[in-house]
């Protein structure tokens, strides 16, 4: 019998690695998770971003890497210490598992190491494909650096992608899980005027995506990981109050979302939007289970 290839996974009790390490599993793959604390099994590996540290000799042997790890961006004000978090946590991780890598022998082939659609910035209804320029704001500052931090790995010969993953739409937790209330209270409706674009993915097409990378050679660089049919607010928030069988009729005003959550964090990640195309998906033959909004909705709700 064939030995199972070994993939590493950080970030693995996340929204999206607690989903992603049974898929592996199930798909035949062993599993090595890179966690903070003391390793509990074989099965993990102790890494420490903020120490700069990581246990490079007990990734020996992996084909494979799935790098999710970071701050959440939407949990609390944007300080300028959370900011320095949010950065640190993912550009200074990044930095370390790269290098780790790329001293190992024999080398993984491959390593997925997350990014956001952030890095596109505020850009109306500009279609945005991955040869689209960076732009500006502090996330698309932050996916930046981000995605660069990489470089290690890949000059070591390591084949990098960069999922530049969209709004993620699960069952429970997530996004989804914040929109739906004030909908099922009856005070749903569209934030600001509603033309920002929503590009979104649900967690089951996101892990199918990161799959997906692993296995397909021909896939590298920037990849974004959103379904084809992104939407605009206005449509999001009509289709979500359509499946809830609820009103949607009280629209969120800039200023209120400003004073909520600060106006830099209100701008990007709520008022603000990008409209992004999954490109490089649809070259390399993905085939998305959700590509529309309101099947989508109703089979997660």
């Amino acid at each position: 019998m064939a030995e199972q290839e070994k993939i590493a996974v950080t970030g693995a009790s996340g929204l999206v690695g607690s989903e992603l390490v049974p898929t592996l599993e199930r798909n035949g793959y062993q599993v090595l998770c890179l966690v903070r604390r003391e390793p509990r099994s074989e099965a993990e590996v102790r890494w420490d971003p903020a120490a700069g540290t990581i246990d490079a000799e007990g990734l020996r042997g992996v084909s494979g890497v799935i790098h999710l790890a970071g701050d959440n961006v939407a949990s609390g004000r944007w300080t300028e210490a959370k900011k320095a978090r949010i950065r640190d946590s993912r550009v200074r991780g990044t930095e370390i598992l790269a290098a780790a890598l790329a001293g190992l022998s024999p080398k993984p082939r491959v390593f997925v190491s997350a990014s956001a659609i952030g890095f596109y910035g505020n850009r109306g209804d500009e279609v945005l494909d991955e040869s689209a320029s960076q732009g500006s704001g502090f996330l698309a500052s932050v996916c930046g650096e981000w995605e660069a931090a990489a470089t290690p790995a890949r000059d070591a010969g390591i084949r990098v992608v960069h999922p530049r993953i969209g709004v993620v739409l699960a069952a429970e937790g997530g996004a989804l899980a914040k929109m739906k209330v004030p909908f099922l209270l009856g005070v749903g409706g569209r934030v600001g005027d509603g033309s920002q674009y929503m590009s979104w993915i649900t967690l089951e097409d996101l892990v199918s995506a990161l799959l997906f990378a692993l296995k397909c050679d021909e896939l590298e660089g920037p990849v974004n990981f959103v379904s084809p049919t992104p939407v605009t607010n206005t449509d999001f928030t009509a289709t979500l109050a359509r499946v809830l069988k609820r009103p949607a009729v009280l629209p969120v005003p800039r200023f209120a979302l400003r004073l909520a959550v600060g106006p830099e964090m209100a701008d990007e990640m709520l008022i603000g939007g990008s409209r992004v195309a999954p490109a490089s998906l649809h070259q390399h033959g993905f085939a998305w289970a959700h590509s529309s909004l309101e099947p989508a909705l109703r089979s997660l709700l």
